[in-house]
C-alpha cells in the first residue's frame, strides 16, 4: 500500500512531462490575455466611475439641492452614489426638523388596517410611509412607538406624545431627529370647564398643527384643539403651552400651510367668507429686550374675501392644498383629497376631489372639468369591506382618530385606544 501509494506522483510527473509544447504554451496565452482584457475593464471603469466621482463640489452641492426639491429620499440615494457625492453635499442629519427643506413634505405614515397601529407587535417595530406623489412606499423601523404615540403629522414629521409625562416630540421618520415641546398636561387649566367629559378629549384630539422654523433654527409649533377657540403654540425647549391672546371664530377651521394657518370665516349673514392668515410667534426678545416679556401669537391678519352667494343654501367654501399653494373650493360636501397623480394611484382619476357623499353615504370622486360625480368606492354605505383601496387609506389619513390606530374609517372600527388607555385616552 505504501509503496504504490508513493509512486503516484512520479507517474503524474511522467504523464505531464508528455504534453505538447504548443498547448502549455497556448494555456499561459490565454491566461495572460484574460488577466489583461480584466484589467483593461478594471480601467475602463474607473475611467467612467472617476467622470462622475471627479464633478466639481459646487456642481454636485448644485444637482443635489435640485434633488432635494424633489424628494427627501432620492437626495439620500443621491448621497449614497460615492464618498465625494456624500462629502460634497448637506447631510440631512441633524438638520431634519430645524432645515425645512429636509422636511419630507410628501410622505404620510401608512395606516395599516386591522388595527395594527404603530406599535403594534405584529409590526416588529417597523412601520410604513407612503409618497403621495409617487406612491412609492418605504418600511422603516422606528422604535419610538414603544411608549409614544402619534397625534398628528405635518409636512411629513411625526408629531408624537410621551405617554409616561404626555411631552410633545418632534421626530423626523427619515434621519431620527428630534424635537422636545412641554408636556399636554401643562394646557389642563386651560380646558373651557363647560366641556363636558374628559379633559383629555380635547388635548389629545389635534384639530390641525403647523411647523414653522425661524431664522435662528429655533423650532415653533402652534396647534388648533377642539373646544378651544385660543391658538396653542411654543418653541423648542419651552416648558409649558402658551395661549393665544385673542379668539378665532367659531366656524373657522384652520389649515396649515408652510409654517401658517389658514382659516376661512363664515359670517353668519352668508355675506363675503372671509380668509385669514395666522403667522408664527415671533423670536423671543433678546437679551437686552427682556421687559417686553413673553413673545405672544401675533392676531389673524385678513388677506382675502371670497365671493358672496345669493342662493337659498349657499355651497360650503373649503380651502385646500394643491401644488404648493392654497385653492379655496366651492363643495356642497367635505372635501378631503386632490387626486392628481394618477400614473403613482391607478384608481384615483387625475383631476377630481375625493369627497364622502353624506346621503348617499360613499366615497365620491368629483370631477373638475365635468363637473360631475362618481363612486370613488365599490360598494356604498358606511360599512366598507375588506380589503380596502387606496382610495381608503389616504382618505383615513384626514381622520387622526383612525388613522394612527391603524385603522380604516368606514370599516366598523373602534376609534378608542385598545392599550394604553390611562396615556392615550383621547388621542
Amino acid at each position: 500500500m505504501s509503496s504504490r501509494h508513493m509512486n503516484r506522483p512520479a507517474a503524474s510527473v511522467a504523464c505531464s512531462s508528455k504534453r505538447p509544447a504548443a498547448l502549455v504554451v497556448c494555456s499561459s496565452s490565454r491566461r495572460r490575455r484574460k488577466i489583461a482584457d480584466a484589467a483593461a475593464a478594471a480601467a475602463a471603469a474607473t475611467r467612467d466611475s472617476s467622470s462622475w466621482a471627479s464633478l466639481h463640489e459646487d456642481l454636485v452641492s448644485l444637482i443635489g439641492w435640485r434633488v432635494l426639491a424633489g424628494d427627501l429620499r432620492d437626495y439620500i440615494r443621491f448621497r449614497a452614489v460615492c464618498p465625494h457625492w456624500r462629502s460634497s453635499t448637506t447631510c440631512p442629519r441633524g438638520r431634519g426638523i430645524v432645515d425645512p427643506r429636509f422636511h419630507p413634505r410628501r410622505w404620510m405614515l401608512f395606516p395599516e388596517g386591522h388595527g395594527l397601529y404603530p406599535g403594534h407587535g405584529k409590526l416588529g417595530g417597523y412601520v410604513h410611509f407612503f409618497n403621495l406623489s409617487t406612491g412609492a412606499f418605504v418600511r422603516v423601523r422606528l422604535p419610538f412607538f414603544r411608549d409614544h404615540c402619534v397625534l398628528d403629522s405635518v409636512d411629513g414629521i411625526l408629531l408624537l406624545q410621551r405617554d409616561q409625562d404626555t411631552a410633545i416630540r418632534l421626530l423626523h421618520p427619515f434621519t431620527g431627529d428630534i424635537a422636545e415641546f412641554p408636556p399636554l398636561e401643562t394646557l389642563l387649566p386651560h380646558v373651557d370647564p363647560w366641556l363636558r367629559g374628559n379633559k383629555w378629549n380635547y388635548l389629545r384630539s389635534i384639530c390641525a398643527a403647523c411647523i414653522s422654523v425661524g431664522a435662528d433654527g429655533v423650532v415653533k409649533v402652534m396647534m388648533s384643539l377642539p373646544g378651544n377657540r385660543n391658538f396653542i403654540f411654543a418653541t423648542s425647549g419651552d416648558q409649558q403651552w402658551r395661549i393665544s391672546s385673542w379668539r378665532c371664530g367659531p366656524s373657522c377651521v384652520p389649515l396649515p400651510f408652510q409654517g401658517k394657518f389658514y382659516m376661512l370665516h363664515h359670517p353668519e349673514d352668508n355675506s363675503e367668507p372671509e380668509v385669514f392668515q395666522v403667522d408664527p410667534p415671533p423670536p423671543p426678545p433678546q437679551q437686552e429686550d427682556m421687559n417686553l416679556g413673553t413673545p405672544s401669537l401675533p392676531p389673524a391678519k385678513f388677506i382675502a374675501k371670497c365671493p358672496a352667494s345669493t342662493e337659498i343654501c349657499p355651497p360650503l367654501y373649503d380651502l385646500v392644498e394643491c401644488n404648493s399653494e392654497i385653492l379655496v373650493m366651492t363643495l356642497r360636501a367635505l372635501s378631503s383629497f386632490l387626486g392628481r397623480y394618477s400614473e403613482a394611484f391607478p384608481t384615483i382619476v387625475a383631476d377630481t376631489i375625493v369627497l364622502f357623499e353624506p346621503i348617499k353615504k360613499y366615497l365620491a370622486q368629483y370631477h373638475l372639468n365635468s363637473d360631475t360625480l362618481s363612486a370613488a368606492s365599490v360598494t356604498p354605505g358606511i360599512a366598507f369591506p375588506s380589503p380596502s383601496t387606496i382610495i381608503s387609506h389616504i382618505f383615513t389619513c384626514c381622520f387622526r382618530e383612525y388613522w394612527n390606530k391603524g385603522q380604516i374609517i368606514f370599516h366598523g372600527n373602534w376609534k378608542q385606544w385598545r392599550v394604553k388607555r390611562k396615556w392615550r385616552h383621547g388621542g
